[in-house]
C-alpha cells in the first residue's frame, strides 16, 4: 500500500506543535533540512497506521520541547549561565553496562543526573509554578508512561527498563535535533541513516547542552523553592550514540570525563539486534531480524572505529580523559569497578554514596523475560561480529572474555 506521504509533512507537523504550544519560535540551530530528510525517509519506511501515529507523534513532542525550551530560556537568559561543562559520560555500546554504571553514579547524592520523567517532558509548560512545592505533574505522566510500557511493551521494558524517577539517557535531546541514530533503531530509514553519516553533528551537541542547561536550573530552582541549597553538582550522562561524536562531545562539554564500557561484542551486537527489532516491530508490520543485524553490526563497527580512531587522538595530544571498564568486571563487582572511576575524577566514593549504590543495587535486580538474542537470530555470526570489530579487540579486549555471553 503506498502511504499518503503529507502524513510526514514537515510544515503540517511544524503547524500542529505551535498550535499546540500557542509558540512560534523554535529556537536557534538549522534542524530544517534534518527534519526533511527523517520525514521522507519515515514516510518510504513501510510504517503501519500506528507507527505513523507514534513516529510523527514524536516529531510533533520534539518541535513543542524546542518551542518551551525557547520560550523559558527567552523569560530566563540565566539559564544559558548554567554550567554543564564537566559531566561524567558513560559510553559503550548497547548492552554493555552502560545503564547500570550509568544509574549506580547517578545514586551518589552528590551528583546529578537526568531522570526518566525529565526526559519526557524536559521543558515545561510555560503556566507551571517552579516555586510550587506540589510535585511537578510531569511526574505524574512520567510514572503513567512508565506502567503503560511494562504494560503494553514488555519487551521493551525488560530490554531497557525506564523507571521515571531514575537516572535515563540524553539521546532524546540529540533526536529533537533531528540528527541523531534513533530513527534508525525503530525504522527502516537507510536514506537518513545514510545522509547523517555524512552530516556534521555540532547542532545537535549545541541542542543537548541547551537543554542541560535547563534541566539543572529547573532541579536547582526546585531545591531552593524546597529550602535545599540547590547547588551546583556534578552531571553524570549516558547513551551508546555519543561513540561515534566523541568529539563533538568534549567540545560542547570540555571539562568531560569519559567511562568506557567494554564488552564481547559476541553478546553486544545479538543483543542490540534484539532492541532495535523490538522497536522496529512497534511501528511496521514488515520486519526483517536479518536486515536489522546486518545494519547493527555496520552501525556500532562504524561508531567504534570512529571512537577507536578519536581516543587515540586524545591519547596522542596527552590529554585522554578516561576511564576503562569491563562489562564482566561491573557485574561481578560494581561498587569495585566504579571506584577507579572516582579516583580518576578526584572524588571519594564516601560511605553515603556506597550504601546509595547498594540500596539501587537491592531494589533493582535485573529484569527477567528479555528476548532471546543469539547471533543466527539476527542471520549473524560470532566470525563475521569478531571480522568487523577486530581493531576494537585488538584495544580493548583485555576488558572482557569469550565466555561473556
Amino acid at each position: 500500500m503506498t502511504r499518503d506521504t503529507s502524513t510526514f509533512s514537515a510544515a503540517a507537523l511544524v503547524a500542529k506543535a505551535r498550535a499546540k504550544e500557542g509558540l512560534e519560535d523554535l529556537g536557534p540551530g538549522s534542524f530544517e533540512e534534518p527534519l526533511a530528510v527523517l520525514l521522507d525517509a519515515y514516510a518510504s519506511a513501510g510504517l503501519h497506521d500506528l507507527g505513523v501515529q507514534v513516529l510523527g507523534g514524536g516529531v510533533v513532542h520534539s518541535l513543542r520541547m524546542r518551542l518551551r525550551a525557547q520560550a523559558w530560556i527567552q523569560r530566563h537568559p540565566e539559564i544559558l549561565d548554567e554550567d554543564v561543562s564537566d559531566p561524567i559520560v558513560v559510553v559503550g555500546m548497547m548492552r554493555s553496562g552502560t545503564t547500570l554504571a550509568q544509574r549506580l553514579l547517578a545514586a551518589d547524592p552528590r551528583l546529578r543526573s537526568v531522570r526518566g520523567w525529565e526526559v519526557l517532558q524536559a521543558a515545561p509548560p510555560l503556566d507551571l509554578d517552579l516555586d510550587d512545592p506540589a510535585p511537578d505533574p510531569r511526574i505524574a505522566a512520567g510514572l503513567e508512561r512508565q506502567e503503560l510500557t511494562q504494560q503494553f511493551a514488555p519487551d521493551l521494558f525488560a530490554i531497557h527498563p525506564m523507571y521515571a524517577l531514575e537516572a535515563e539517557e540524553e539521546i532524546v535531546f540529540l533526536a529533537d535535533a533531528f540528527l541523531s541514530h534513533v530513527p534508525e533503531s525503530g525504522a527502516r530509514v537507510p536514506t537518513y541513516s545514510a545522509w547523517i553519516d555524512t552530516q556534521d553533528f555540532g547542532p545537535a551537541y549545541d541542542h543537548l547542552h541547551r537543554m542541560l542547561q535547563l534541566l539543572q536550573w529547573q532541579q536547582r530552582r526546585r531545591e531552593v523553592a524546597a529550602g535545599l541549597p540547590g547547588d551546583r553538582r556534578r552531571l553524570v550522562l549516558k547513551t551508546p550514540a555519543h561513540l561515534g561524536y566523541l568529539d563533538d562531545l568534549r567540545r560542547r562539554f570540555p571539562g568531560l570525563h569519559l567511562v568506557h564500557l567494554h564488552r564481547d561484542p559476541r553478546a553486544t551486537i545479538p543483543s542490540g539486534a534484539s532492541l532495535n527489532t523490538t522497536l522496529h516491530r512497534m511501528h511496521a508490520d514488515d520486519v526483517d531480524p536479518h536486515r536489522i543485524g546486518t545494519q547493527w553490526l555496520e552501525r556500532m563497527g562504524w561508531s567504534n572505529d570512529r571512537a577507536l580512531a578519536v581516543r587515540g587522538a586524545w591519547a596522542t595530544a596527552g590529554a585522554a580523559p578516561v576511564t576503562d571498564v569491563g562489562f564482566s568486571e561491573l557485574v561481578a563487582d560494581p561498587i569495585a569497578a566504579l571506584q577507579r572511576v572516582y579516583e580518576a575524577v578526584g572524588l571519594d566514593l564516601d560511605a553515603p554514596a556506597e550504601s546509595a549504590m547498594r540500596a539501587w543495587l537491592g531494589r533493582r535486580p535485573r529484569e527477567t523475560g528479555r528476548p532471546d538474542y543469539s547471533a543466527d537470530s539476527y542471520g549473524l555470526s560470532d566470525a563475521a561480529i569478531d571480522d568487523r570489530f577486530t581493531a576494537y579487540r585488538a584495544a580493548h579486549g583485555e576488558h572482557f572474555v569469550s565466555t561473556d555471553m
